[in-house]
């Protein structure tokens, strides 16, 4: 019987460890299975604006490139965009575009309506 004690808890010990090794992978490999994200916060899609210049608010996650309307922009260290854009009097499309260090991509579409 006194035998069979250090043998249980070798094995939950075992357990655990295991359990432990299997979470920390889950969350190594998390951006791998995840891709890029990209949120855009401002403005809003189908937005009549009555303001020029706006200023692209977004975040994103994940990204190795990211671009409006193919013009490469830059995010801060949290991944926070803020690009101030100029707008075409009547209807704008503006696209952003992220893409990860594998190449998968990601476009979010913006329509908008600049009336003076």
């Amino acid at each position: 019987m006194s035998k069979l004690i250090p043998k249980k808890i070798s094995i939950y010990l075992f357990l655990i460890i295991l359990g432990l090794t299997a979470c920390y992978s889950y969350y190594q490999t998390k951006s791998f299975t995840k891709g890029p994200v990209l949120v855009i916060e401002d403005p809003i899609d189908g937005s009549l604006l009555q303001t020029n210049p706006i200023i692209i608010k977004g975040y994103s996650e994940n990204i190795s490139y990211i671009s409006i309307n193919g013009r490469q922009v830059f995010v801060d260290e949290e991944g926070y965009l803020k690009e101030k854009m100029l707008l075409s009097l009547g209807y704008n499309i503006i696209k952003v575009s992220a893409k990860d260090k594998y190449k998968r991509e990601i476009e979010k579409k913006i329509e908008l309506v600049y009336q003076n």
